[in-house]
C-alpha cells in the first residue's frame, strides 16, 4: 500500500510541476489567425463639380494643383483640373490606340500608365511634353509613389515597385485581405505611410500597410456611389483618390462622376 501511495505522490508532484507557468508552451492559438481589416468611415467636407466626360483612371494633387488621367480608347487624356469648377486648365490627348490609366507625379515628372499596351508615359509637369516611354511587363491599372519608388497595380493582388528613372522592377508584394490574396486592386494613393486603393467593381476603399502587405482597414463607399448614380445613371465605379500633403485634404471621385468630394477619414 505504501508503494502505491509513493507512486501516486510522485505522479501528483510531476503533474503539478508540468503545469507550472514557466514550463507551459506558449499559446499560439491566435498567432496564425489572419488580420481582419477594421472599418473606417469618411465624411464629406466639400463637394465640387466633376466632368462626366472624364472616365477617371488616376487622380493626384501636386504642389496645390490637381491632375487627372482618363481612359477609354479614343478619349484618353492627361488633364490639369481646376478644383472649384472642375474645368480642365491644360489637356493633352493620348493616341487612340492607347487606353489611359493611373497617374502619379514625382520630382516634377508625371507618369501615366496605359492599360493593355504595357507602356508608361513620362511627361514634364510644366508643359505636358512627353519625356520618355517605358515598357512594363504587366497591364497598368493604378500608380502612386512613396516619394522614392513608383508603385503600380495591375488589377490582381500584386503591387510592383519600380525605380523612377529607368522603370526597373525593384520588388513585388502580394497584398492579402483577411488572410487571402486581395483582388481588383485599382487606383492608388500613398497617404501617411499607407497605400489607399479603390477595389474595382466594388464600393471598397482599401487601406494597405506596405510593410506587411495586408489590408488593415476598409471604407464602404456604397452610400456615396448611390448618390452619384441618382445624379448620373451613366456614372461608373468609384475610382480616384488624391491627397494634398500640404493641406492634408483628401479627394475622391469616380468614372464619369458628376461630383468630386473633399473628405476626411475617421
Amino acid at each position: 500500500m505504501r508503494n502505491i501511495l509513493t507512486v501516486a505522490t510522485i505522479f501528483l508532484l510531476v503533474s503539478c510541476n508540468n503545469g507550472g507557468k514557466g514550463d507551459n508552451p506558449p499559446d499560439t492559438s491566435n498567432s496564425n489567425k489572419p488580420l481582419i481589416p477594421a472599418s473606417f468611415n469618411y465624411q464629406i467636407q466639400k463637394t465640387y463639380p466633376h466632368d462626366t466626360a472624364s472616365f477617371t483612371q488616376g487622380l493626384v494633387v501636386y504642389k496645390g494643383s490637381m491632375y487627372e488621367g482618363t481612359g477609354e480608347y479614343g478619349s484618353s487624356k492627361l488633364l490639369k483640373v481646376d478644383i472649384p469648377t472642375g474645368k480642365a486648365l491644360k489637356s493633352i490627348s493620348l493616341d487612340k490606340k492607347y487606353f489611359g490609366e493611373g497617374i502619379t507625379i514625382l520630382n516634377d515628372t508625371i507618369y501615366q500608365l496605359t492599360w493593355k499596351e504595357h507602356i508608361v508615359f513620362a511627361y514634364s509637369l510644366n508643359n505636358f511634353k512627353k519625356l520618355k516611354e517605358f515598357p512594363i511587363a504587366t497591364d497598368g491599372w493604378g500608380i502612386t509613389t512613396d516619394g522614392t519608388n513608383l508603385i503600380v497595380s495591375d488589377g490582381s493582388s500584386d503591387l510592383y515597385y519600380y525605380e523612377p528613372q529607368s522603370f526597373k522592377l525593384i520588388k513585388k508584394i502580394t497584398v492579402t485581405d483577411s488572410g487571402s490574396p486581395a483582388y481588383n486592386i485599382n487606383e492608388l494613393e500613398f497617404i501617411n505611410g499607407f497605400i489607399y486603393a479603390n477595389q474595382w467593381q466594388l464600393p471598397y476603399l482599401m487601406k494597405i500597410d506596405p510593410a506587411t502587405a495586408q489590408v488593415v482597414a476598409k471604407a464602404d463607399l456604397t452610400e456615396i456611389w448611390r448618390r452619384i448614380k441618382d445624379k448620373n445613371p451613366a456614372a461608373d465605379v468609384p475610382n480616384g483618390i488624391a491627397y494634398n500633403a500640404a493641406t492634408k485634404k483628401i479627394y475622391i471621385t469616380g468614372k464619369k462622376w458628376p461630383e468630386l468630394y473633399e473628405v476626411t477619414f475617421q
